[in-house]
């Protein structure tokens, strides 16, 4: 590999919040905190907002579900990833939440975004991102989103395939092209392999193809699959890379960049981070740029959920003398517990508020073992595959009125809710920051 004449920093230019209009968006930010004060400020977001709530005086959808987003939970997880994989300058996967205040926030540390349709690269770019922090990772493109593109400046672009060049060569033959490659995914929650990413037995032709075009092929990108469990994959996803950048080589090309795309989990980020880190300094010289395409990472755990119970059936079985409820939520697998279906997820119940006492983050005794209730939880629509939960247990007797919260809901959950059953698909969000750092990058 040859090194390249061009010229990086290792971070963007943030922006300043300060020549930006700020968005009406509820904001708690009482004073500076860490992270230990975050389950504070989380359940002080979600008690001032439930005892606002008179189910029996509100309005018609007074007592719809909302969010409380922790900021600095997204601070956070920027240092985290700065600490363990500081080669790798993050490009936020807007896809998986695009909350305008976590892309203020992560536009203010410096990212890079990940878009995959004009709608995104629109929402960016009207943040005053320059277009240079951005790459279209979709490599296959509507034709009038590649345009907008070209119209706006995005250069950075991925494709898999000979149409797509012969597409690019038409309406964008400035762009700067990464080819993506296959990886396997197999280890993943989502699996994207099925869908994108080009053969070994095929790269070499289509770079023969972009040269024949006089394309810019500037790196190469591939993706380990959506929350991603074998560390492993990115090993052989870079000396996978590392084989087409020499191939790029002995065409002509002078590829600067390598996309190691998204997959990461905050579970296993560490050991992620250590086995990519290791491979990156095996096989890729460090005068190329390496960016990632974290979505989940980041927003995951920053984002909680609080719904009300709005029905229930009381289930008795006279033959074993049992007695169990099915709780009816208002919001469900066609809001944002999409990810149930989407992203195999398994939301996790608990009882936020149960008559008048208020129970969020209720830590037990050891002597404490009070008898258990079994619950079946469920979504408001009128379809039978709208369960959330189909058995959990709780201490209390649940009844219409009270609330339930989940945790870890930032990711692919509002983004992909919709308004089946003419239910909302737009919910509140009261934001707060657990990290002065935050707070101060918001202007706040």
């Amino acid at each position: 590999m040859a090194p390249s004449a061009l010229t990086t920093t290792e971070e963007y230019t943030p922006l300043s919040f300060k020549n930006l209009a700020p968005v009406d968006s509820g904001f708690v930010f009482p004073g500076n905190h860490g992270s230990h004060n975050a389950q504070q400020l989380i359940g002080d977001a979600l008690k001032g907002r439930v005892e606002n709530v008179d189910q029996d005086t509100c309005g018609a959808g007074e007592e719809d579900a909302f969010f409380v987003a922790d900021l600095g939970e997204v601070y956070r997880q920027h240092l985290r990833w700065k600490k363990n994989l500081g080669r790798v300058k993050p490009h936020y996967a807007v896809k998986c939440n695009p909350d305008p205040q976590v892309l203020r926030l992560l536009a203010e540390l410096g990212t890079g975004f990940d878009c995959a349709s004009k709608t995104e690269i629109e929402q960016v770019l009207k943040m005053g991102v320059d277009p240079s922090r951005i790459i279209y990772a979709q490599p296959c493109k509507t034709k009038s989103y590649v345009r907008y593109a070209a119209q706006h400046g995005v250069k950075q672009m991925t494709f898999d395939n000979a149409d797509e060049l012969y597409k690019t060569k038409q309406l964008f033959p400035d762009a700067e092209l990464f080819l993506r490659i296959l990886t396997d995914d197999s280890a993943s929650l989502c699996r994207l392999s099925q869908k994108f990413g080009a053969s070994l037995d095929s790269t070499n032709e289509l770079l023969e193809l972009a040269k024949k075009l006089e394309l810019n092929v500037v790196g190469v990108a591939f993706h380990v699959g959506s929350g991603a469990s074998d560390p492993k994959a990115f090993l052989k996803a870079i000396q996978d890379a590392r084989f087409v950048f020499d191939q790029a080589a002995t065409i002509g090309f002078n590829m600067h960049t390598l996309d190691v795309g998204g997959g990461f989990c905050g579970d296993t980020f560490e050991e992620m981070a250590a086995v990519l880190s290791d491979a990156l300094e095996l096989y890729i010289p460090q005068y190329v740029r390496v960016i990632g395409e974290p979505g989940r990472y980041y927003v995951s755990s920053a984002f909680t959920i609080a719904c009300h119970v709005i029905a229930r059936r009381t289930v008795a079985d006279a033959t074993l003398g049992t007695t169990s409820y099915m709780l009816y939520l208002n919001d469900g697998v066609y809001g944002n517990f999409s990810s149930i279906i989407f992203d195999h997820q398994h939301p996790v119940p608990q009882v936020l508020k149960c008559g008048d006492r208020f129970l969020y983050d209720a830590r037990r005794s050891g002597y404490d073992t009070p008898s258990m209730a079994e619950y079946s939880i469920w979504g408001p629509t009128c379809d039978g595959i709208d369960c959330i939960a189909a058995t959990c247990t709780f201490a209390e007797i649940v009844d219409v009125g009270d609330w339930l919260y989940f945790e870890d809901m930032g990711a692919y959950t509002k983004c992909s809710a919709t308004r089946f059953n003419g239910f909302t698909d737009s919910h509140e969000v009261v934001y707060v920051s657990s990290e002065p750092g935050a707070s101060a990058l918001m202007g706040l």
